[in-house]
């Protein structure tokens, strides 16, 4: 684990010295593998060749990689695979874009780099969908492939990314299977989540928009529905606003994406921190 948590502060460090390198994440060679297996792939085939075959080689190579030179090796693969599966866009960046732009139309027009999915469904820009869009892309693009990424290692990384990529392919026949295992694979980490901002912002307000969201939503605390981090982003950036003495305007746009892009920072450096207390506990 000690290793696995040295690999994420290096690929921390490396996506904010130098952005640029995202071109490295290229999946094409995913894309045309998946093609090969029909027209249309069904998903449950996906699910077992597109996914289980290349997770299940990056975790021979990862058990293979163990015990050489000092565990050097395993290290620098490990670092690879989890900058590799790491965004694949740079969530900060994109936040900054949507601030540097002229006008509101052009920051609409940058705001889109937030979206999730390929549901069609644009980020409109106003302060509510732009702090939903700015947690929902840490989740995808930060804590849920650093969840798997400290659980499993390189093998989980690359499996919460292909399920992430898989769920989005609109040529499956049955779309929505790939879609409740990607959803499957973000129930803890999105959990964790919801625990941590409650630690980095307003314990209050993001417990009682979580419990007022299951109340209204009775599907059960085991349910693949993640609304609730809606409804706790939203009450923790407007907390979080109110808290501050300049009296900004929490329902202003970019004073609400601001805040959240804040508040993901924070959660962040919860996530850290509890990593680094299990690697020195020795739970890990």
């Amino acid at each position: 684990m000690a290793i696995r948590f040295v690999a994420i502060l290096l690929v921390l460090f490396v996506a904010h010295l130098l952005p640029d390198l995202v071109r490295l994440r290229d999946f094409s060679w995913w894309r045309k593998w998946l093609q090969q297996l029909g027209k249309p792939p069904s998903a449950g085939g996906a699910l077992v060749l597109a996914i289980v075959a290349p997770v299940l080689v990056c975790a021979l190579v990862q058990w293979g990689l163990r015990t050489p030179w000092f565990g050097l090796p395993e290290f620098v693969f490990a670092a690879a695979v989890l900058y590799y599966c790491w965004g694949p866009r740079d969530l900060e960046r994109d936040v900054e874009a949507i601030d540097a732009a002229p006008d509101t139309a052009q920051r609409t027009v940058a705001a889109q780099a937030l979206k999730v999915g390929n549901d069609g469904a644009q980020v409109a820009f106003d302060a509510e969908h732009l702090v939903i869009a700015t947690f929902h892309a840490g989740l995808k693009r930060w804590f849920g492939v650093l969840f798997w990424f400290a659980l499993l290692g390189p093998s989980g990384a690359l499996l919460y990314r292909l399920a992430q990529l898989l769920a989005e392919e609109t040529r499956l026949d049955d779309r929505e299977t790939a879609q409740k295992f990607a959803a499957l694979l973000d129930w803890a980490p999105a959990h964790i989540m919801a625990l941590s901002l409650a630690l980095a912002s307003n314990f209050d307000a993001v417990f009682t928009s979580w419990r007022d969201y299951h109340r209204a939503h009775p599907h059960g605390y085991a349910s693949l529905d993640l609304g609730y981090l809606d409804a706790i982003a939203r009450a923790s950036v407007e907390a979080d606003v109110a808290a501050e003495e300049s009296h900004a305007d929490a329902h202003s746009p970019l004073t609400a994406l601001d805040d959240a892009m804040v508040l993901v920072r924070r959660v962040l450096v919860v996530w850290l921190t509890l990593i680094a207390l299990l690697v020195i506990g020795g739970f890990f």
